[in-house]
């Protein structure tokens, strides 16, 4: 890259949907409009001193794509910027991420406090792999605070929640979870993929770390994988050494998919918000939809605090059938348009079944305790015409 663009200066008082569509681009000698893809595995140095004053840190530049690449560099710059963080740090998925993040802040004998409220996989690699290396994690309750207090221990290092929680929409209050942990010495990071920057900015609420599953709203459209870890730089700077040496790498097509996704990305969010609370208030009125769990109803226990904390509701909705398992699946086997899938954040409606899917991998036990029933489904509303949702669901409710 030789210039750098204007788009790169751009101040914060740009709004998300500006910086999202311009911020971070740079431009090689060729002076592209659309953001280069770098596809290549390393850069080749203009002498031996280059080469040396690269590795060691002296002096700033491309290096081996592992761990800089320019079009990576890129989404990493813009992401910071919609979240108004210093670093990014992009990985090769959103557990990636969590993983990078745990393994260069903790080591052994360390302890985190984390929502039981969370992704199936965020849960099992808590409890299966960093066990094996000596780093414990306490569950708590995503909503009751007093939780939090009591798991801290001397060791207690990290607090990770996600917010809305996956897949019952629970929303945690960061603030009053980020005083905790700042009275405690401990970090705070919150998984922020199901708002995006555009609807909810942890930092400003207080949080140390935020981390993506980029793989969702960040694209779009379900095409490619990617994650990544924001924050300070002292913060992500051990973040980045682990990335450097173990290699969980985005790459560099994936980081242009990314970069285009993002320019769309405030439209989307309204556009699956507006749809998601339209497909809410509808399957609260069906009469074998027992519960409705969406940020943006008043029915919802922490929807106060959702509207405080969020600009909308997002696009996940879960909800409660009669007659369990059977009923979720015959919701499910009876759709026509809606995609029958795990992944969210996409254009298309994708509809799962949770206790058999997400959360399949973890006992019959933590389900229960995270309240993942057989009856409950997760859709994540897509941009198709509301009608077309409602009216596929319908022939299986």
């Amino acid at each position: 890259m030789t210039n750098q663009s204007k788009s790169d200066q751009l101040p914060p008082a740009y709004a998300l949907e500006t910086l999202a569509v311009r911020a971070g681009t740079e431009r090689s000698q060729f002076n592209e409009h659309s953001e280069a893809i770098f596809l290549t595995s390393s850069f080749v140095f203009n002498n031996a001193a280059q080469a040396a004053a690269r590795f060691i840190g002296e002096e700033p530049g491309n290096i081996y794509a592992r761990f800089t690449n320019p079009t990576v560099t890129m989404f990493e710059q813009r992401l910071a910027v919609l979240e108004g963080a210093e670093q990014c740090i992009a990985t090769s998925s959103g557990m990636s991420a969590i993983l990078a993040c745990c393994m260069g802040l903790l080591k052994s004998g360390d302890h985190i406090v984390a929502s039981r409220s969370v992704f199936g996989a965020t849960i099992n690699l808590f409890n299966n792999i960093f066990k094996k290396f000596g780093v414990a994690t306490t569950f708590v309750s995503a909503t009751d605070v007093s939780e939090w207090v009591a798991a801290v221990r001397p060791t207690t290092k990290l607090f990770f929640l996600e917010t809305p929680s996956n897949p019952l929409t629970e929303i945690s209050d960061i603030a009053a979870i980020a005083a905790i942990s700042k009275r405690h010495g401990v970090l705070l990071a919150v998984d922020n993929c199901f708002c995006t920057p555009i609807l909810q900015r942890p930092l400003e609420l207080g949080a140390d770390i935020i981390i993506h599953s980029a793989t969702k709203y960040l694209d779009g459209q379900g095409r490619v994988l990617g994650g990544a870890v924001l924050g300070s730089k002292k913060i992500v700077e051990p973040v980045y050494q682990f990335l450097r040496t173990a290699g969980p790498t985005m790459s560099a097509f994936n980081a242009w998919v990314f970069l285009k996704g993002m320019e769309t990305l405030k439209i989307r969010m309204d556009a699956h918000s507006a749809h998601a609370l339209a497909v809410a208030t509808w399957l609260e009125a069906q009469p074998n939809v027992t519960r409705v769990y969406y940020p943006g109803l008043p029915s919802h226990p922490q929807h106060a605090l959702a509207m405080r904390q969020q600009q909308t509701g997002g696009g996940i909705v879960s909800f409660e059938v009669k007659g369990g398992r059977e009923a979720a699946w015959r919701v499910i086997d009876n759709t026509r348009l809606v995609s029958i899938t795990a992944n969210l954040g996409d254009t298309k409606t994708t509809l799962t079944h949770p206790s058999t899917t997400t959360h399949a991998r973890i006992t019959p036990e933590a389900r229960a305790a995270a309240g993942i029933t057989e009856g409950l489904l997760r859709i994540a509303v897509g941009l198709e015409a509301v009608s077309d949702i409602q009216n596929d669901l319908a022939r299986g409710l």
